[in-house]
């Protein structure tokens, strides 16, 4: 193993919420877990993020709370200085490690600093792929998933997500119920779980925060009716460790391929398994028929419900200790370090991604960006 004690390392976490985030946010949980974990094998992190982070390293921050926790706070404005805050000091560090998207790799463009990595949290439409083509000299790459790559782009490792299992409470009985969680958006498939839940005949709870209104008052809201289909609004640590063990599965049927998915992992090690669609990481993380079941369609899944008590809890559990633990993903992370302090910059793009980067990839299909009409199944995205 690559011992990096000593490095100066800079953490660029996002802003919305503080790190770690007290429920959801999980770039932020991502982030607080690498500085945490890089703290604690040596390194000398600091973590750019909010100003009421918990770190038990240095705190930079230029805004006192997250954005998502005061609306008076311009993001826009906020984010800019919290970019150039990491620039004014890039000398003092001998890596970046970037969480934030896209827009501190245009400032690494024009401005001296050490080797950055950029962790590519997900590709939210084709045109960011114009930043990351334009910056592909001047960040290396980690995915968080094989199946979340753009093949336009070199990558230094896919370093999943990991997690504390001991974090999570553990279960090793199955609940009586179906749980959805994360937030209100046509990709995220809440309305695909209400018509599993009710087409199997079981409860659904759903905890999840705003995003997409219109979305949330034509597809779900009408569903609610506080008994076979429960809003419990967001919840946090406890809340969300009690809502995940007690339940027969959570249900992560998207509409788009999934880049990760956190709340599979937190599910899993609460012993709970996962009803997933066919598509993006959901294979990777999800051992079908094992840890879960991983669907083609609505149908599919409607099928599974009755299977998910028979599943071994034991072994989804098992599944997160294994494979995605906090401690794994520092391993694959420090490795992904000494790659590039040794490169300095990344290596020049082979003809096939050069190919590949003059198509027409701004018309790549991401996501859906129409309301279904009811009936409220989606056909997935590959």
């Amino acid at each position: 193993m690559t011992d990096l004690k000593g490095l100066r390392l800079a953490v660029l976490a996002p802003i919305a919420w503080p790190s770690p985030p007290p429920g959801y946010g999980p770039w932020e949980q991502i982030a607080f877990n690498i500085a945490d974990g890089m703290r604690r094998r040596g390194l000398d992190v600091t973590l750019f993020a909010t100003g009421n982070s918990r770190f038990d390293g240095h705190v930079s921050s230029v805004i006192p709370v997250g954005v998502n926790q005061d609306r008076a706070l311009n993001g826009d404005i906020f984010g800019a200085l919290h970019i150039g805050e990491l620039m004014r000091r890039a000398g003092d560090f001998d890596l970046i490690h970037n969480n934030f998207d896209w827009k501190p790799m245009t400032y690494a463009l024009g401005v001296p600093s050490p080797p950055m990595i950029t962790t590519i949290h997900g590709f939210s439409s084709p045109q960011i792929l114009a930043a990351y083509y334009a910056c592909a000299w001047r960040s290396f790459f980690c995915s968080i998933s094989n199946a979340d790559r753009d093949p336009g782009l070199s990558y230094l490792a896919t370093t999943y997500n990991g997690i504390d299992p001991a974090d999570f409470t553990f279960s090793d009985r199955p609940g009586d119920y179906l749980v959805f969680l994360g937030r209100f958006h046509p990709e995220k498939g809440t309305h695909l779980a209400i018509e599993i839940a009710k087409a199997a005949g079981v409860r659904l709870k759903i905890a999840a925060i705003p995003h997409d209104e219109q979305y949330f008052r034509e597809l779900v809201e009408p569903h609610i009716d506080g008994d076979r289909v429960q809003f419990l609004g967001a919840v946090e640590r406890e809340a969300r460790n009690e809502l995940l063990a007690n339940a027969l599965a959570l249900v992560h049927m998207t509409t788009r391929p999934e880049r990760f998915g956190l709340t599979m992992i937190e599910a899993l090690a609460c012993g709970t398994p996962v009803l997933g669609a066919n598509m993006g990481s959901v294979p990777e993380i999800v051992v079908d028929g094992v840890t879960g079941f991983v669907c083609d369609d609505v149908g599919q899944a409607v099928a599974r419900v009755p299977e998910l008590a028979q599943l071994d809890r034991r072994a989804c559990r098992a599944r997160v200790e294994s494979t995605f633990t906090v401690e794994h993903m520092i391993d694959r992370y420090v490795d992904a370090y000494a790659m590039a302090l040794e490169g300095r910059l990344p290596p020049e793009p082979t003809q096939e991604q050069l190919r590949w980067r003059n198509h027409d990839w701004w018309d790549r299909p991401m996501a859906f960006t129409d309301l279904p009409e009811k009936p409220i199944s989606l056909p997935f995205h590959r």
